[in-house]
């Protein structure tokens, strides 16, 4: 635990609390806020119950500089099996598995791949004291749903969070799925532009909404079969992130994602054999938030779901 004590320079008679302390102590004004909430302010011996309190020449103010969140960092776990693509200074790109959550939350407390990462990465937990990330995930900017596996990019740095964050916002970061639909698509391509909430009906999932956020999701026909069973293998693009997006969108237009049986309808006419749905996230590029390089990934399709390809005829890895 470090501890800042210093007398108030005349610079800083009259200014605010928190605006002090994020000069004196290098902290981003949300992480002296959380600091002040927690009683970790003092000046002259008494907390301070107020981010706006004015200080004044001579006063002693002292600053307990550990944020209150890293009580809530998930503890770091070696046993977590995950594969990494690519590592540098500033992000780590990792091709999670199919299984593994990404990070705590209700009903997974461990186990994650937060977990795994602060066992490989332990200087994420670092971002707490410099970012708005979030405790039970540092370093995670997107996520990929339990049961889809493939690429996604965790930040190592402060720059790095902040420009990938952004980067999402603006929509430059580059993200293809594949995934097997049910049933056959007439069209070669096609754009599902719905807004994508929570569902009034059933709460733990999502479903277009009037009253969700603009979702976009482009695809593109890769091929395909009719027997056993109508499918098509397309290729799917996020133009937006919503959680459960693809599958979503694809099952709003009468396709759902194979072995889906939370969107999928209690359709049954798909391919038998899926423990999941199958959707993989397959390739994944964004501008390196140091170079500024366009840098880009891809990951061959896991032997499960090669395998419902070859069950159904199509051309081997999709």
């Amino acid at each position: 635990m470090s501890t800042l004590a210093v007398p108030v320079p005349a610079s800083l008679d009259g200014v605010r609390v928190d605006r002090s302390v994020a000069l004196l102590a290098d902290l981003s004004r949300s992480t002296v806020e959380r600091l002040v909430a927690a009683g970790k302010v003092s000046v002259d011996g008494v907390p301070v119950l107020a981010r706006s309190r004015v200080l004044r020449t001579g006063e002693l103010l002292e600053v307990d500089l550990e944020d209150p969140r890293r009580s809530q960092i998930p503890e770091a776990d070696e046993s977590v099996s995950f594969s990494v693509v690519h590592e540098d200074d500033d992000v780590v790109v990792v091709d999670k598995p199919a299984g593994l959550v990404v990070h705590p939350g209700a009903g997974h407390r461990s186990g994650t791949l937060v977990n795994g990462l602060l066992a490989r990465y332990p200087e994420l937990a670092d971002l707490l004291d410099t970012t708005a990330v979030e405790p039970d995930r540092p370093g995670i900017v997107h996520r990929l749903d339990r049961g889809t596996s493939g690429l996604l990019v965790v930040a190592r740095t402060p720059v790095a969070y902040d420009s990938l964050v952004a980067q999402l916002t603006a929509r430059t970061v580059s993200r293809r799925y594949r995934a097997l639909l049910v049933g056959t698509l007439a069209s070669d391509e096609g754009v599902v532009d719905a807004p994508i909430g929570r569902s009034e009906s059933a709460p733990t999932r999502m479903a277009v909404s009037r009253k969700g956020k603009p979702a976009v999701t482009r695809y593109r026909v890769v091929a395909r079969s009719e027997e056993p069973v109508a499918t098509t293998l397309v290729e799917a693009t996020l133009e937006t992130g919503r959680t459960h997006q693809i599958r979503v969108h694809l099952a709003a237009i009468g396709h759902p994602v194979a072995g889906d049986t939370v969107y999928g309808r209690g359709r049954v006419d798909g391919p038998s054999g899926l423990a999941r749905p199958f959707l993989h996230a397959r390739l994944l590029g964004f501008d390196h938030p140091v170079t500024g390089d366009r840098v880009e990934w891809t990951s061959p399709l896991p032997a499960d779901l090669v395998a419902v390809l070859a069950e159904l005829g199509f051309p081997s890895g999709g």
